[in-house]
């Protein structure tokens, strides 16, 4: 039986349990042994990260081949345009290629969302909206690429789901376990 740890990562915690010294990590937070990440999140980023006792687990859930759907709530500068949901969803050409069409929706803030340190840099005469973006590849820092390839930067970069797993009732911070 394969065990799955469920993670709310916090703003700033870096993806591994080795210290690097200048960021949390993964072993500030998470103490079950035989655990490894699932794929991994940027720094910057917060939001779930899937982690497991299994190999073969962790391989079908980070091979693109399998291409689990991965949705985040995006905050972005500027409020988008029904023509600039439309690229993303026909797919953004960046520099390393085109990605994949993605679902692509305005949604309004999260309900019960939890406060960042630091805050979003935030700015009166600009506006801000919340994106729900699902897409199936992980290219490097591939959302906020795509937010900014179509002129809306990305202020804050939520995961909220990963395939069937989702972070529907997780603190920052906090993890939940099961078998599957």
């Amino acid at each position: 039986m394969s065990r799955i740890l469920l993670f709310n990562k916090p703003y700033g915690v870096i993806c591994q349990f080795s210290r690097d010294g200048l960021h949390p990590t993964l072993a500030d937070y998470i103490t079950a042994p035989g655990f490894y990440p699932a794929g991994r999140l940027d720094t910057g980023s917060e939001g779930l990260l899937l982690l497991t006792d299994d190999g073969k687990l962790q391989h079908r859930i980070t091979d693109p081949s399998h291409k689990l759907p991965k949705t985040y709530w995006v905050q972005v500068e500027g409020i988008p345009d029904e023509a600039a949901l439309e690229r993303l969803r026909g797919g953004v050409q960046l520099k390393d290629g085109l990605t994949l069409p993605a679902q692509a929706s305005l949604m309004e803030e999260p309900a019960d969302l939890w406060s960042r340190d630091p805050p979003v840099r935030f700015r009166k005469d600009i506006p801000t909206c919340w994106l729900q973006l699902t897409i199936r590849e992980g290219k490097n820092r591939q959302i906020r690429r795509m937010t900014a390839a179509v002129g809306f930067p990305t202020l804050r970069l939520i995961r909220h789901g990963i395939g069937e797993w989702s972070l529907d009732g997780i603190a920052p911070g906090k993890w939940s376990g099961t078998d599957i």
